[in-house]
């Protein structure tokens, strides 16, 4: 590997940072003690410091040379609602949460490459160091631009960067196009008229309404969506009635949608406000529907994933840069990308043999209790970082 030195030098200083976020994680938007430790040692290494766009969210200013060029690279921040599993000494001491994403270990890589900035600016431009608040379900992203990111600090492109379980801890994998899909919830609210269930006759029972619906939804995947456009409809919770002698006044279905297109969504939703309002109308029922689109699609763009390629080809080798199948989780770098030129890629985490004695029983797997960022992979992307930073500032 064609590491950064200085990278390596430090490498147990900054796993031992990420241990430290790791034990004490913070939630979207309550990221107050991760981004004072964040700017404390930006500030430190005399990187300019601006903060609050987002809430909780940091911005580092590296500059050198050239003040019309430059280039964003973020980090997201935040934990988990979730208790860990692990019993290792950096385990969380915070229950019901939980850094199960690697965030953690996504700061310490980008605060790597921040210190390496400060004192080896081989570069001809402006490097922002994004760390970005509120991932998991906040908008981070969102709330960031509508306070002016890109106004206040203008840059040519925008990249990203997430560990990967399974993929083997030193390799990358990435791709054009769609890699991770929307996200959309939905509600429907489905309203007859309750009575004793010994005489369900006289009232309008809204639960067999919203099984046909259940059913019913699952034909908008099958029968008039595109074979070929990925899309996943789960129903995930229906609620109705509080006792079993009583037929409830109403029921109601919950669920998520992804897709990779916003076409498709809109497809989705216009087929599932037409079937919530006739199936219930058959049955002599009423339906509303709430749909909340919450993630975009994040869409790479080709010019930026052949750049990225060829930089981690430079990094770590051919044979270690692979193509990334893309996934219906979703991510909210989409809004930058929606914004700016960039690419998101990932970089193995492994299957988890790194975890240390006290780790749980389960899997090493995104958004699992027994999951914990492979500290090996900090000074790999915190090289990933600089060597792209520096390619993309070189002087012309």
């Amino acid at each position: 590997m064609n590491l950064v030195e200085q990278i390596v030098e430090f490498h147990a200083e900054l796993s031992a940072f990420r241990r430290d976020l790791h034990a004490r994680p913070e939630l979207k938007f309550e990221e107050f003690r991760t981004a004072d430790l964040i700017a404390e040692r930006l500030a430190a290494w005399g990187i300019e410091v601006h903060r609050g766009l987002g809430g909780t969210g940091v911005v580092g200013i590296v500059r050198n040379g050239n003040a019309a060029r430059a280039i964003g690279l973020r980090a997201d921040m935040d934990a988990l609602p979730m208790t860990e599993f692990n019993r290792f000494g950096h385990a969380s001491a915070h229950p019901g949460r939980m850094h199960a994403c690697g965030h953690d270990g996504h700061v310490a890589m980008l605060l790597g490459a921040a210190r390496t900035f400060a004192t080896r600016r081989e570069f001809d431009g402006t490097v922002y160091l994004i760390f970005q608040p509120a991932e998991e379900g906040g908008g981070g992203a969102r709330e960031m631009i509508r306070e002016g990111l890109f106004d206040r600090f203008p840059m040519e492109a925008v990249f990203g960067m997430h560990n990967w379980p399974g993929l083997k801890a030193g390799q990358f994998a990435m791709r054009a196009g769609p890699v991770m899909g929307s996200s959309a919830e939905f509600r429907i609210t489905i309203r007859g008229r309750g009575t004793h269930a010994a005489l369900p006759h006289n009232g309008v029972d809204p639960v067999p309404v919203a099984c046909q619906m259940v059913q019913a939804f699952q034909t908008i995947v099958t029968r008039n969506k595109r074979p070929i456009e990925a899309a996943v409809l789960s129903v995930t919770m229906i609620h109705a009635g509080e006792t079993t002698n009583v037929v409830p006044d109403t029921a109601e279905i919950q669920g998520t949608l992804r897709a990779f297109s916003v076409e498709t969504v809109d497809l989705v939703e216009r087929r599932m406000r037409a079937i919530a309002e006739h199936t219930a109308a058959a049955f002599d029922c009423t339906a509303s529907v709430e749909f909340e689109r919450n993630y975009p699609p994040t869409i790479n763009h080709a010019r930026e994933v052949e750049f990225c390629r060829s930089v981690a080809q430079e990094l770590v080798g051919a044979d270690n840069v692979l193509d990334f199948e893309p996934t219906l989780g979703s991510e909210d770098f989409a809004y930058f990308l929606l914004e700016k030129p960039g690419a998101y890629v990932v970089i193995g985490n492994g299957a988890g043999e790194h975890r240390e004695e006290g780790h749980g029983d389960g899997p090493c797997l995104l958004h699992n209790p027994n999951y914990d960022f492979n500290d090996e992979l900090i000074p790999i992307g915190a090289s990933y970082w600089v060597r792209l930073a520096e390619r993309w500032l070189a002087p012309r």
